[in-house]
């Protein structure tokens, strides 16, 4: 049970965590494409892959889980979650190909813009096809909240 001090932040509903994590890294993203010098650059990217490992793993543990089982209606619903999953496994590959690449390698900027337009591209269906269809559902999307951000902050201190 959640007492007075329990941060406000555990009471967002699921989708609006998500979409926290969506708006912070499109900024990151954004900030990525202004940066000058490597040093700057290295830093956003090392915070870009850290919130997208984050992100994809309490998605891939609890939200995808959770939500496969509300999602049905016809063959392109029963997919979402299966298509998610496969694209967040090549935002994986992507991330490790960054991570190996070296900063001054000429194809250092153009995976970090391969890597955003993915991400665009896997929010955008997310957004528009999976969170209103789970919104619509019987699940507790405050309680299911609550078990993303907890996750989410045990993975935080674990990566820090």
């Amino acid at each position: 049970m959640a007492t007075a001090r329990t941060s406000t932040r555990q009471h967002k509903e699921a989708t609006a965590i998500l979409r926290a994590d969506h708006k912070l890294v499109s900024d990151l993203f954004a900030q990525f494409e202004k940066a000058e010098g490597n040093d700057k650059k290295r830093r956003l990217v090392e915070q870009i892959c850290m919130e997208l490992t984050v992100h994809a793993q309490i998605e891939e543990e609890i939200f995808y889980p959770a939500i496969k089982e509300v999602l049905h209606g016809g063959k392109k619903e029963e997919e979402l979650v299966p298509e998610a999953t496969v694209e967040h496994q090549s935002l994986k590959q992507l991330i490790e190909d960054i991570e190996n690449t070296d900063i001054d390698d000429e194809l250092y900027d153009a995976r970090v813009k391969v890597l955003s337009e993915y991400v665009k591209h896997h929010v955008k269906e997310e957004q528009n096809e999976i969170f209103p269809k789970v919104r619509e559902s019987e699940l507790d999307m405050v309680e299911l909240g609550a078990q993303l951000m907890q996750r989410k902050q045990e993975l935080q201190k674990a990566l820090q």
